[in-house]
This record gives structure tokens, C-alpha cells and sequence, in this order.
């Protein structure tokens, strides 16, 4: 996730664009347009893009026609050469890198300008380029500021497309004003959608970390409850062996043999504390499973919970050791635009649990398996489990992991 950059007083100077609606300490525009990662990430910004384009056919049309004359094809071509680039710059640029705030507003008002004096000289097939001004000024601009800069294409639509008021206006309202409009609420929508979903993810990872924390302070609660009573007992047993040497060393003997006796049993309560407290649960891997892919702009298909099996505690870690593992590597290798998580039992051994782990992402790599995954087969083993990995059935990777309910 992009990190926040906090605005002098939370609002936005004269020539400063203020913070953008999809990230709102920002003026950037994640999700659509930054690097894509995934092929799913990379087809919708190949598609936000294509779209868009495709409201260029009319003054590329119009160019090719002959029409305009050999001046006004060399200024038509020239001006939307310009007016494209300034699009593009302003923004796919400005979305990667911010732009500096007085830059932004000039790029716009070279684009008002460009769409004006292009639809005034070459004709009413060049309002299109107001569609253009409008989907960049919502990508850039916060919401007020965006609804003023679409109602200032709405205004320069309705004068230039009806000839200021000699020609009738269904025509331009059908074909220009109306698209405008979809586009420019249409974008502003999905900014607020990545933006709430940008909130849900991090409040996701306050909840982990809160139970993180949580956790870690059942250990030191434990540890307390453990340690309390058999330190204090070691250093009283201390002292009284101190005081009965040299005149009682049987004595003295007695106490030693219970100060070893007592750190002994203090060891094997440390040990059985911390081991549970190492040993993963199925119900937190699915949930830091699902925060990892979502944060990796991966659609998580996984059970909220697990399945009501009776599992031994060292079978569910094992069982979680793999989920983790196998979910780290989609996210680090995969490239994948969906993973899939199944636990439940295989229908030719109802009485174990079975993980998959499948995504749609390059598949097996043909080099082996790493350590990662013959340290989990190796642990697997040692369960009685097994693991198993192939190609995934929409051509991606898929692991199964599977373990006997009970020892």
C-alpha cells in the first residue's frame, strides 16, 4: 500500500490540487492506473485505456476524410497530437509520480483550451475531446473540483455543439454531454470504491496486529502465572541452603536436590507454553491468508473459518504451516489474479483434512521444489500427511496438503 502524506491543515491551497477523492491524503490514483502487477491488474488498465480510446475515432475520422483541407489536417493532427499527450501525461504521469499542484491545473487548462479551439475550427465531431477533460479532471481533482471542471465541459458541449444557441441540442446532449457525464461519475464512484476497500484492507491489519498483540500478551501472562511461584520458591530454597552450609550440608543437600527438581519442572512449563504459543491455528492463517492476497491486489476465494474436524493441535499446525507457506508463494511468485483455498475432507478418506491451494497465476517453474516446500513436506511426513503439487486446473499452481484428523 502507497503511503499517506498528510495536507498543512487538511486543505488544499490555491495552487495545490487538492488531495484526490481515491486516496485522500494524495494525489495519486491507485488500483487502475499504477504498475500492474498481475494479468488480471494489467487487463483492466489495458481496458481502462482502450475504452477511452475508442472516443477518438471520430476526429481521427474526420482527419483521414479529406474534409478539413490540407491546413486544417495539419492543425487538426498537430493539436491532437498534443491534446493526447497532455491526457496521457496528466493522467498516467501524474497518477505514477504526483505532479507538482501548478503543474496539474495547466496540463488541465491546456486541455480545456486544445478541446475549444479544436472543436471551434475542425467541427462538432472534435467535442469529443470534453469527454477527455472531463475523465481527467476527475482523476485528478477532488470531488468539488472535479464536479466544477465537468460542469465547465458541460457549459463549452452545449455552447460550441449548438452553435451557441443555433442549432438544436438533443444531438449534443446524446452524444457528448451524456457520455461526459457517465464517465466523469462513473470514475469518481470507482474512486470511492478503491478507496473504501483501501480502509477495509488496513482495518484488516489493525485487527491482526491487535491479535498479535493480544496474543503476545497471553504468553507474558502465562509466563508470569509459570515462572512467579518456581522463581520465588528457587531463590527461598537459595537462601536457606546458603544458611545451612558448612554446619548442615545434608541439609543444604536437600535443598538442592528441590531448587533442581523445581527448575526442571519450571523448563518443562516454558517449553509446553511456548510451543503452543509458536504452533499456528487454521482460523489465523485464513485470515492473514486473505489480508496477503487482497493487500497483493489478489481475489481471495477462502472459507471465512475452518470446517468443524476434529484435528489434533499438531496436525492443525502443520496444516497451517501450509497454508501460510503455499499463500507466500503466490503472492511472491505467482503473479495470479485469483487464488482459491479449500479445506475439507477427500472423499476417499473422510477422516482427514485436506488443504488446496490453487491460483491462476504461471504455474510450476520446472526448477524443483524450494526448501520452503520440502521443509513442509518433510513436516508433513512426520504426521503421517502427505503433499502434493501440480499445475493448477485454470493453468497456475496448486498444492495439496492433507493430515489424519487424529494421531
Amino acid at each position: 500500500m502507497a503511503g499517506t502524506r498528510q495536507g498543512a491543515g487538511g486543505a488544499a491551497s490555491a495552487a495545490e490540487p487538492g488531495p484526490a477523492l481515491w486516496e485522500p491524503d494524495t494525489g495519486r490514483l491507485p488500483a487502475i492506473t499504477e504498475a500492474a502487477q498481475t494479468r488480471r491488474q494489467k487487463l483492466t488498465k489495458a481496458l481502462f485505456i482502450a475504452v477511452w480510446m475508442i472516443f477518438l475515432g471520430g476526429p481521427l475520422e474526420d482527419l483521414f476524410s479529406g474534409r478539413l483541407g490540407t491546413a486544417g489536417t495539419v492543425w487538426g493532427a498537430v493539436g491532437l497530437a498534443a491534446f493526447v499527450g497532455t491526457y496521457f501525461a496528466l493522467v498516467f504521469r501524474h497518477t505514477r509520480t504526483p505532479l507538482p499542484g501548478r503543474t496539474v491545473y495547466t496540463l488541465l487548462v491546456l486541455l480545456y483550451a486544445l478541446a475549444w479551439a479544436l472543436s471551434l475550427t475542425e467541427g462538432t465531431d472534435w467535442l469529443v475531446l470534453f469527454v477527455y477533460v472531463v475523465v481527467a479532471s476527475c482523476a485528478v481533482l477532488p470531488a468539488g473540483r472535479a464536479v466544477a471542471a465537468m460542469a465547465a465541459c458541460v457549459l463549452a458541449l452545449a455552447a460550441i455543439g449548438t452553435g451557441f444557441g443555433t442549432r438544436p441540442w438533443w444531438g449534443v446532449w446524446t452524444s457528448f454531454v451524456i457520455p461526459a457525464l457517465l464517465g466523469g461519475f462513473a470514475l469518481m464512484s470507482a474512486r470511492k470504491t478503491v478507496r473504501t476497500m483501501r480502509e477495509l484492507r488496513e482495518a484488516r491489519a489493525v485487527v491482526a496486529e491487535l491479535a498479535a498483540s493480544e496474543e503476545r500478551l497471553r504468553l507474558a501472562r502465562d509466563l508470569h502465572d509459570l515462572l512467579g511461584h518456581s522463581l520465588s520458591l528457587i531463590t527461598l530454597k537459595s537462601e536457606l541452603a546458603g544458611r545451612m552450609l558448612p554446619d548442615h550440608p545434608e541439609r543444604a543437600a536437600e535443598q538442592v536436590a528441590d531448587i533442581e527438581r523445581v527448575s526442571r519442572q519450571a523448563l518443562v512449563d516454558v517449553r509446553e507454553a511456548v510451543s503452543g504459543y509458536r504452533r499456528p491455528t487454521l482460523a489465523v492463517e485464513l485470515a492473514g491468508a486473505r489480508t496477503a492476497l487482497e493487500t497483493a491486489g489478489i481475489a481471495a476465494d477462502l472459507p471465512p473459518r475452518p470446517p468443524a474436524v476434529e484435528l489434533a493441535p499438531e496436525h492443525e499446525g502443520v496444516l497451517a504451516w501450509a497454508l501460510r507457506e503455499a499463500v507466500t508463494n503466490v503472492v511472491r511468485h505467482s503473479a495470479a489474479g485469483r487464488c482459491t483455498v479449500t479445506l475439507q475432507p477427500p472423499a476417499d478418506d473422510p477422516a482427514a483434512l485436506r488443504l488446496t491451494v490453487a491460483d491462476d497465476g504461471k504455474g510450476p517453474s520446472g526448477n524443483g521444489e524450494g526448501n520452503g516446500l520440502s521443509g513442509l513436506r518433510e513436516r508433513l511426513a512426520e504426521c503421517g500427511g502427505t503433499l502434493t503439487t501440480t499445475a493448477g486446473p485454470e493453468g497456475g499452481f496448486m498444492l495439496r496438503a492433507t493430515v489424519p484428523s487424529v494421531p
